[in-house]
């Protein structure tokens, strides 16, 4: 049967495919768009599996905030392309679903899936139809809802990819955007030395034992050179210890001890931190396809 170009774009509006995909599953369905629309689904769920393996490294960093509760999510969702990722089927995503979690609370990454958002649809139906319609893998890797312990919640994102919340006790809401923006610049551990991980402090000692050996001193010196890179390493790596990116004079503990304010914690996120990156030949992928074809 003949298929209007007024049907095809109904079809388009609905689903946000492209118009031959929409014009193929009519004509399969002979002219019944409901049919149609459910083919197209089943056929996106099946590209959507197709896809699940390929490495989603790039993507972007979404915070939400709740101004009633003080409630705010941070959330990293990712893509295969920074093409994607700029595009507003991608962000416009991305957004939903941090609102849905600070809608719904939902106890970690696996029962995000489930969540519904504001159009109905939950969470993974919704990502699987935007792998079907853009044609990369999208993944939500990561995520966290602070609820707030101090006096206000500080965010800032640098463009898409590095975003910081971060929970102050006392200051003012200039001193929490100052801090989240240090923190994003200068990558913290976390916030004092009393946090660092064990494994982390035995790890650091152990490779700074052996550097001092090498330099042949007796072994009470060597203790006494071990004590102070280890002093040095922990300023580093907590945000109380580190020189304040604004005034590097400054530590950020005497900071806060002026403003009379002191940090409860802390999130980071950057995007694709900790992924391998897949390195794609694309001339080699188009011959492929063309052999294939």
């Amino acid at each position: 049967m003949a298929i209007s170009a007024a049907l095809v774009k109904e079809l388009r509006e609905r689903t946000g495919s492209g118009m031959m995909e929409c014009k193929k599953a009519l004509v399969e369905t002979d002219g019944d768009i409901d049919a149609a629309a459910e083919l197209m689904r089943k056929q996106g769920l099946a590209k959507a599996d197709k896809k699940a393996g390929r490495v989603a490294a790039e993507g972007r960093i979404v915070i939400e905030t709740d101004p009633g509760s003080g409630r705010t999510v941070i959330l990293e969702a990712n893509c295969e392309t920074d093409f994607v990722s700029g595009g507003d089927d991608f962000s416009e995503f991305a957004e939903a679903v941090a609102k849905a979690i600070l809608a719904h609370a939902p106890a970690d990454i696996e029962a995000l899936d489930g969540v519904a958002l504001a159009s109905g649809e939950t969470v993974d139906e919704a990502r699987r139809a935007l792998i079907a319609r853009i044609g990369e893998n999208i993944t939500l890797r990561r995520f966290r809802l602070i609820e707030r312990g101090g006096d206000r919640v500080g965010n800032y994102l640098h463009g898409t990819r590095i975003g910081v919340v971060v929970d102050v006790s006392g200051g003012d809401e200039a001193l929490a955007r100052d801090l989240a923006m240090h923190i994003a610049a200068s990558r913290p551990v976390c916030v004092t030395a009393d946090e660092v991980p064990q494994e982390m402090l035995d790890k650091e000692r152990e490779i700074l034992v052996a550097q001092a050996q090498d330099s042949g001193k007796p072994p009470e010196i060597i203790d006494k050179m071990v004590e102070g890179r280890l002093r040095k390493f922990l300023g580093e790596i907590t945000l109380y210890g580190q020189p304040y990116v604004k005034d590097p004079d400054l530590a950020v503990e005497k900071l806060l001890k002026q403003a009379d304010a002191r940090v409860l914690g802390f999130e980071r996120y950057e995007v694709g931190e900790g992924i391998e990156k897949q390195e794609d030949n694309f001339a080699e992928e188009v011959m492929a396809q063309v052999r294939d074809s």
